[in-house]
Parts: C-alpha cells; structure tokens; sequence
C-alpha cells in the first residue's frame, strides 16, 4: 500500500516539476538571476527523478528542507517588484510533494507540520500574508491532513479485507477437514461410544473416552472463534452452532447474542459439559437440543434430550456422595459467572438443564 502511495506521489512530483519548468520558461525575462533561477530547476529536476527512482523515508525531510530552500530563494531570482505584485515562488506547486511525501510515509499530523514549515517559508518570502500566501497555505494543509487521513484509512481498509480473506480461507479449509474427519473418526468414535455403553464394564469405560474425544474433536474442527468486539463481547451463537451434529441440534435468534467473552466461554463449557452428559447417560439413540434465547435482563441456554431421563434425587445423592461432575462442570461454572443453573428430569422423559446469565 505504502509503495503504491509513493508511486503517486511521484507521479504528482513530476507532473509538479513539469508546471514549474514551463512557468520558468515564461517568466524568464522577469528574473533578475535567470543563471541562478535554471540551476534551481536544475536542482528540482535531479531530485524529482531521485525521488521517482529511489523510495526511502529517510529522504523525506530533506526534500521538505529543499522544498522550504527554493521557495525562500524565489526572492533572490526574482526581481522585488514582481514579489510584491504577487509573482509564484520558483517552484510552485512542485512543493506540495514533499507535503504528500511526508503525508503518506507518517501520517496527517506530519503531513499538516509540513504543510505548516513550507507555509511559513512562503510567509518569509512574501514579508507579509497575501490572499496568494492564504490560498496556498490551505490548500498544503488540505493536502498534508485530508492525504494523510486518506492513506492510513485506506490501509486500516486493506488489513481488514486482508484478514477477512484469510479468515475465509482458514474457515473453507476447516470445513473441509470437518467434513472428512465428520464422514470417518468422528463416526468411528460415535460408534464406539455406543457400543460400549452398551456393553458395560471396562467397554463402558472406553466408550466414555470416546464420547470425550468426539466432543474435543467436533470442537477442533468447528468454525474459528469469533472476534472480540470493541466492547470485549462476543457473539454466544457463534461459540455453540459448532456444537451441532447428527443428534444435537443447535437453535437461536437471528441477531447476534453479544455478551462478555468470559462468559460466554463458561456457556459454552457448561453445555459441552451437558451434552456430554447426554451422550453418557441418555441411551443409545438419544437426541438434544440446544436453545438460545435472549430474555428480560437475561441470556438463557436450554440443553433437552429425549433420553432415559433422570431423578432429581439422584443429583443430590451424587453430590453427598462426593461425585461433583454436573456440580462442578455446569452448576459451578455458572455461580462462578454470577448465573444459575437448573437440571429437570424425569425418568423415561428426558432431561433439559437450563443454564441463565443475567447481562451486564
């Protein structure tokens, strides 16, 4: 981006250069030193193609300073009375590139001190503010702010476009692994679930490690997540759509449910957690769902099965007996938000845990 700014600003310097040789040629007869006024242009001349040729910051300054030289030296080419009846200085608009230069390599307050040194030089020349004096000083600092602001604008516009591009990329290729990994491991590790639950002992074991790695994987595999706002939130929808598979549905509202990352990490922890639950304990077959909602001061996430069910007591008795998964992996998690958590259940009926965080 850089480059091709400087590209035009060359191209603004020669045409510039062009102007002040054609106006040096007209107004020759006007110089009082026309040897010393066509070794200016001469001068002007060897740094514009310089310039053209050579792009390096390190220059800039020194063209401001030759900038701010040939224009103080205007009243040694030209005879006094044609300064004071408003004659162009020597270089004319040729100064407005080191303004531009300055703009584009550093920015729009460098380019407005620019235009502000290369004003005051004219200001010297002349002794006084013309209208001639006025109107160029506006039109450099239009040039150093108004092309300073363009340039960054433009190269924030081009960084975002080129992380959008590679976010696109890197989401195409995900999905494209998450479909040949979903069509072959992740039906191997559904299968073994499910046989091994059914199978009981050691086999149940192995299907609880399975289930495990189908739900790491489904996540490794899901849509990238998405950016924090300015605000630090982030959008919840975007975190649990990649939960959903052959048996898990995921549902939500068409506008983004935008609450702080934090949180929404510990939702989305705390529903992994209830569908891992429903892969253990539903039964073979057992579908879920997971809804969204954004409710009265409250964000709600709603996990149903169509399982075997549970016995509210049965949760009570886990935790006095000191098995504290659902305690500390989905209620836990919540109070540790400032949320709730609830699990209903009846046998033969499903379950559905419904987990609420108030907004901020």
């Amino acid at each position: 981006m850089d480059g091709r700014w400087w590209r035009a600003v060359s191209v603004y310097r020669g045409l510039g250069f062009a102007f002040a040789l054609a106006v040096a040629i007209a107004d020759r007869d006007r110089y009082s030193r026309p040897a010393l006024a066509f070794a200016l242009i001469g001068v002007m001349a060897a740094w514009t193609l310089l310039a053209t040729l050579r792009h390096d910051r390190r220059l800039v300054l020194v063209e401001l300073g030759l900038a701010v030289g040939l224009v103080l030296a205007s009243r040694a080419v030209y005879a006094p009375h044609s300064i004071d009846t408003g004659a162009a200085t020597l270089p004319g608009p040729w100064v407005a590139a080191a303004v531009l230069a300055c703009a584009v390599t550093t920015g729009p307050y460098a380019g407005l001190a620019a235009a502000a040194v290369v004003g005051a030089a004219d200001f010297i020349e002349r002794g006084s503010v013309t209208q001639i004096t006025a109107y160029g000083v506006v039109l450099l600092l239009a040039a150093g702010g108004v092309g300073g602001y363009v340039v960054r604008l433009s190269e924030r516009a081009e960084a975002a476009i080129d992380a959008a591009a590679r976010l696109e990329a890197a989401t195409g290729e995900r999905e494209r692994l998450a479909r040949d990994i979903h069509d072959s491991v992740l039906q191997v590790l559904a299968l073994v679930a499910r046989r091994g639950s059914a199978l009981g002992g050691d086999a149940a074991d192995l299907a609880r490690l399975a289930g495990e790695q189908e739900i790491a994987l489904r996540a490794l595999v899901a849509t990238p997540r998405p950016d924090l706002d300015a605000q630090g939130e982030i959008d919840l929808r975007a975190l649990l759509e990649p939960l959903a598979s052959e048996r898990v549905t995921v549902s939500g509202p068409a506008e983004p449910v935008r609450m702080p990352a934090d949180q929404a990490g510990e939702l989305l922890a705390a529903t992994q957690s209830a569908l891992h639950n429903v892969e253990r304990h539903a039964g073979d077959g057992a579908r879920a769902w997971v809804l969204v909602e954004q409710e009265a001061g409250e964000i709600v996430v709603s996990i149903r099965d169509d399982g075997v069910g549970v016995d509210a007591t049965r949760l009570g008795q886990a935790r006095a007996d000191g098995r504290l998964g659902v305690a500390q992996s989905i209620l836990g998690r919540m109070q540790a938000i400032g949320g709730s958590a609830t699990v209903d259940g009846t046998p033969g009926a499903g379950t559905e845990v419904e987990l609420r965080v108030p907004r901020s």
